[in-house]
């Protein structure tokens, strides 16, 4: 397996892990009717459990270019080291993002962002070039 989807893989298992982070922060401080119900009205997600929230919906954006750039470097066979250094600087980003969206690091919370999303541009950019 590249490096690319080893990565790709990490940041699965990090959705995972963020999503359990974000129920556990909701636990007891959203309505259980709403939880379980259809959500057709948006509710609310109080302090951290909000942020949490906001944040995982981030990484599955993310994740949906990080994983193109990860599987087409790979089908290709155009993966290098310096892919591979792209894709562990964005799964660093993603995980350093996490408390840093949790606890309102300004401005760093944006900075940690951009970091993310220019290594999958670059990656993108390597497949394509």
């Amino acid at each position: 397996m590249t490096t690319e989807l080893t990565v790709l893989t990490l940041a699965a298992l990090l959705w995972v892990v963020q999503f359990t982070a974000y129920l556990a922060a909701g636990h007891g401080k959203i309505d259980l009717g709403h939880a379980i119900g259809p959500r057709d009205t948006p509710f609310d997600k109080p302090g951290v459990c909000g942020r949490l929230h906001r944040a995982l919906s981030n990484h599955t954006e993310g994740l949906v270019l990080f994983g193109i750039a990860a599987l087409v470097l790979t089908v290709s066979g155009q993966s290098s080291g310096f892919t591979a250094a792209c894709s562990w600087i964005y799964l660093i980003a993603r995980i350093l993002y996490v408390p840093a969206y949790a606890f309102g690091w300004t401005p760093w919370r944006t900075v940690i962002w951009i970091v993310g999303l220019l290594a999958t541009t670059v990656m993108l950019l390597a497949a394509v070039l």
